[in-house]
């Protein structure tokens, strides 16, 4: 069975136990480290590569919010928090879950499998190099490579390629799923851009096929971060 390396990152002790322990009955987690601040949190997650993080959110010196908008996180993100308004600024920042404490093994389980379902996913697709998107009555396949850019239009999604142009319905949470980040690269809540296809950068706006598409503050950094340069 292939295991996921995980951390927690909590500073309340008995809640940090109790993750604790939930984590180690689960045989595919791998519990690497526990942290009671983010900022250690953070540091270690520069030099090292995890899978799965369990964060709390109402923590000093740096919230689990902050944590989030302040770095680019690969992770799958499962939240334990005891506020519950916190949840949609969570989910719009691609969480994974949002545990409410106190949370069952049951509830905790849940959320670990749709990690693991999530992490099986990406390991897939780093191998494929073609999705089949689903357009009218039929499944259209489409070649990474062809891909320019993906643009939200309301609740269809238009995938602009080198010879055509598809409608489909799949929305960006599913195709950040299955096309790998460092080909296809979501920019803006309305846009993704394949970073091969890129021709300048300007000003917050990318040019592709003489198309200006902004980069708002939401993906600003990760997108610096996948084209290896510094984030202005």
């Amino acid at each position: 069975m292939k295991k996921y390396k995980c951390i927690i990152i909590e500073d309340e002790p008995l809640a940090l136990e109790r993750t604790k322990e939930f984590t180690q009955k689960i045989p595919f987690l791998d519990l690497a480290a526990t942290f009671d601040n983010a900022l250690d949190g953070l540091a270690f997650l520069k030099t090292n590569k995890v899978d799965v993080l369990f964060l709390d959110i109402n923590m000093d010196e740096l919230t689990g919010i902050e944590f989030l908008e302040s770095s680019r996180i690969e992770s799958q993100v499962i939240i334990t928090t005891a506020y519950q308004e916190y949840a949609l600024k969570s989910f719009e920042l691609n969480v994974t879950d949002y545990l409410l404490k106190p949370f069952t093994f049951n509830r905790f389980l849940l959320a670990v499998n749709k990690a693991q379902e999530n992490l099986d996913i990406k390991t897939e697709k780093k191998s494929s190099e073609f999705i089949f998107v689903k357009t009218e009555n039929r499944l259209e396949k489409i070649n990474f490579q062809d891909i320019l850019y993906i643009e939200g239009m309301r609740d269809y999604r238009r995938i602009h390629t080198i010879n055509k142009r598809i409608m489909t319905l799949q929305n960006f949470k599913e195709f950040e799923a299955i096309i790998p980040s460092n080909i296809v690269c979501r920019v803006h809540k309305s846009y993704m851009v394949s970073l091969s296809k890129i021709e300048s950068i300007e000003r917050n706006r990318i040019r592709i096929a003489n198309q200006m598409i902004p980069i708002s503050e939401t993906y600003k950094a990760g997108f610096f971060q996948q084209i290896g340069s510094s984030n202005w």
